[in-house]
């Protein structure tokens, strides 16, 4: 606030010259600060009215002093409110915000506030139905998409959104894992089954058993689902609408 009233004197009243100001301001601090690590923030989900799409987005900043601030909240929410326009961060970043680029507004609360600030993260998802979670703290927040909208859709999407931002699996099902990671796990499983001291001529097939017990606990539809152990978030989906998928799902966190 102390800048902005600086700016103001600075500017002899004239709103226009003072954000100029700041926004030179925040240019300088950002060159200054541009090695310094933005992991602080906010993570904040959005869906459209209709629930037929949705968006994360994070505003980072250096310390979780600012993250903390009720106007640094206010001004990702604004920010949310406004991404829900866009499908990429590109065409956010570029847009027209309070009349001036985005851009342009994160180097002026980057001159206001002293700290780094940016969009680390901007996740777009659409589908037949969308529903959100955003994690006590604004740390984690996650959106999932399912086949279709049934009577309860938006308690199941929002279970099913709450159970990515605590699990963070690693894809949808078995058929969305890299090949990477199946590599990287297979080897893992075998350098394990060699230190147990497992016949060389066991190991693929032990590390097959590995793969899937992997696939069942890092994979969405195949995890348990945190509110009830006894089934998967498939089983569960199925039991709310027998016919209904989960699409897709895309986590931020900052944790």
């Amino acid at each position: 606030m102390m800048d902005c009233k600086k700016a103001l004197e600075e500017s002899k009243g004239d709103f226009e010259k003072a954000v100029e100001i700041l926004r030179k301001k925040g240019q300088k601090v950002a060159a200054n600060r541009a090695d310094r690590e933005s992991s602080e923030g906010v993570v904040l989900a959005k869906v459209s009215d209709d629930n037929t799409y949705g968006i994360i987005i994070s505003l980072n900043c250096e310390t979780d002093f600012v993250a903390k601030n009720e106007d640094y909240i206010q001004l990702a929410q604004s920010f949310a409110d406004h991404a829900l326009n866009f499908t990429d961060k590109e065409s956010f970043l570029n847009s027209d915000f309070e009349g001036m680029k985005v851009s342009d507004k994160l180097l002026e609360q980057t001159g206001v506030i002293g700290e780094k600030i940016e969009i680390g993260s901007f996740e777009y998802l659409s589908s037949e139905f969308v529903g959100s979670y955003i994690h006590a703290g604004n740390k984690i927040a996650s959106i999932v998409g399912l086949s279709q909208k049934f009577d309860n859709a938006s308690e199941v999407a929002k279970d099913i959104s709450m159970q990515v931002a605590a699990m963070n699996p690693v894809a949808l099902n078995e058929d969305g894992v890299s090949q990477d990671i199946i590599e990287k796990e297979i080897e893992i499983a075998k350098d394990q089954l060699r230190q147990e001291g497992k016949p060389e001529e066991m190991l693929d097939n032990i590390a097959k058993g590995k793969l899937k017990k992997f696939f069942k606990e890092n994979t969405l539809v195949n995890q348990q689902f945190i509110k009830d152990s006894k089934q998967s978030i498939s089983d569960y989906l199925k039991s709310q609408s027998e016919n209904a998928e989960v699409t897709g799902f895309s986590r931020v966190g900052l944790v």
